[in-house]
């Protein structure tokens, strides 16, 4: 599945959650101090950023989203910050403002980009603001396409499942990004993401893959909620609804730096998609991909629609070209587990023309992938006879990879390709010419697994052997 970057521009999100401050100190370390034997950091720099609910809500409005912040402040200078750093980008504050009671911020000292030290500068809310938490989220659902909750368990959602009736009350979806609250605080809720600790801390644990699956089903069924992503750092995330429905998203090779605020951004993403019409799978590939454009970032960070198309871009370019049967096996399993289509054909394709071309580019409208299969040299000689292969295979292998209809080419060296077909276990095999269903190699073995054999077209009065003829003559 090739993902497409909607636009968000019409997606209305309420954050509710747990709001912090995350101010960072920054300096130059080159000495040791006298007192103890710690590191003496001059600070150079101060910068502030908005934290936790805060930053999904940042997030969102990156995206492009509308975006509403229901939470719970001191009224101190914590809070006169964090207000005048999200309305400037167009969020809507409704903060619950306690006096004497201060924001939560989070300060980390930065030296040479690497984080030396955290303090956290945090109280329990210790009065009851449910009900004025109510009220603010009863007056911002209206006209809302998603309500995500934000729950650090820091006090704000004590009972996330209030705010989960209020929000389904209205016809709105909810995405929970949840604590080591029990799956029945979220009943209800649409989309729940968990990250890998937390889900174990939910279900006890698990042995492998198919038991993951297992497990978030009954948990997502237990409690009324319509799908869990299990977001599992580098091996991605893994998307289970309570039928059991389930795809598995791996994680994207990057150069992580600072994973701080990844869940944050991840919740943003999925609640963007969900609200921009995207499927749940879509708004999982989505999250997956803004995270790992965040981990690449410094600190508390969001990522653009811009980054995102770019990242797509560049990925579906990356993910293409000539291919080593290795390579290949990790790029069809891959493929498959994001649900995408394969197309397989084969044959000696020695000197390129127009009816390759016409047949290539049919044969990729019949899924997500195409894989072309070329014979290696001593395989063509023996089919063709003396004086060809005209090209040899890393040739043939090069120009063929350059045509944007075909994702991966690799060589064989058998008479057939039924190895290579068993291997792969393609869903479509293709071939092109006058051949009969029953002539096409491999097509009972395509279809012992219930994959489809087609026979395509090819232009008319166009082959090798008929330009080879015309260049002798």
């Amino acid at each position: 599945m090739q993902l497409r970057i909607p636009s968000f521009s019409d997606t209305t999100v309420v954050v509710i959650g747990d709001v912090m401050l995350d101010r960072y100190w920054y300096g130059a370390t080159g000495r040791v101090s006298q007192e103890a034997p710690v590191p003496v950091v001059d600070i150079s720099a101060i910068e502030d950023r908005p934290g936790g609910a805060a930053n999904v809500a940042l997030n969102l409005a990156a995206l492009g989203a509308k975006v509403r912040l229901i939470g719970v402040v001191g009224d101190d200078e914590p809070a006169q910050v964090l207000e005048e750093k999200l309305t400037a980008v167009g969020i809507q504050c409704a903060f619950v403002k306690l006096s004497g009671w201060p924001t939560t911020v989070k300060l980390r000292v930065v030296s040479k980009r690497q984080q030396l030290l955290r303090m956290d500068f945090e109280r329990g809310i210790d009065i009851d603001v449910s009900a004025q938490l109510e009220v603010l989220t009863k007056r911002h659902v209206d006209g809302a396409n998603v309500v995500v909750l934000e729950d650090y368990d820091k006090g704000t959602l004590v009972t996330p499942r209030t705010f989960i009736q209020i929000a389904k009350s209205a016809g709105v979806r909810v995405v929970v990004d949840p604590k080591f609250k029990s799956f029945g605080a979220y009943e209800g809720a649409d989309l729940v993401k968990p990250n890998s600790i937390e889900f174990g801390h939910a279900v006890g644990g698990w042995r492998d893959y198919q038991d993951l699956v297992g497990r978030a089903a009954r948990l997502a069924a237990d409690h009324d909620v319509g799908a869990i992503v299990v977001t599992r750092g580098g091996d991605g995330m893994t998307l289970v609804t309570r039928e059991g429905e389930h795809h598995h998203v791996p994680a994207r090779e990057v150069d992580v730096f600072d994973e701080t605020g990844a869940g944050d951004t991840v919740a943003a993403a999925l609640a963007a998609g969900v609200g921009a019409g995207m499927s749940l799978h879509e708004a999982t590939m989505l999250a997956n991909l803004a995270a790992s454009l965040v981990v690449a970032k410094s600190g508390t960070a969001t990522v653009t629609p811009p980054e995102l198309r770019r990242a797509v871009a560049m990925s579906a370019h990356a993910d293409r070209g000539v291919l080593t049967m290795s390579e290949l096996d990790e790029a069809v399993a891959d493929a498959k587990r994001r649900g995408e289509r394969i197309v397989f054909t084969n044959g000696c394709f020695d000197i390129l023309h127009a009816g390759h071309v016409s047949y290539l580019e049919e044969a990729r409208a019949l899924g997500d992938r195409l894989i072309v299969a070329l014979n290696d040299d001593a395989s063509v000689r023996k089919l063709k006879g003396a004086g060809r292969p005209i090209n040899s295979l890393e040739r043939r292998q090069k120009v063929l990879a350059a045509l944007a209809c075909v994702d991966w080419v690799t060589g064989f060296s058998e008479d057939t390709p039924e190895a290579l077909l068993e291997r792969v276990r393609p869903d479509v095999l293709v071939k092109g010419g006058d051949y009969a269903l029953d002539e096409v190699v491999g097509a009972d073995l395509v279809r012992s697994w219930h994959g489809e054999v087609r026979v395509l077209g090819m232009v008319e009065d166009v082959s090798t052997t008929a330009i080879v003829d015309k260049l002798k003559g």
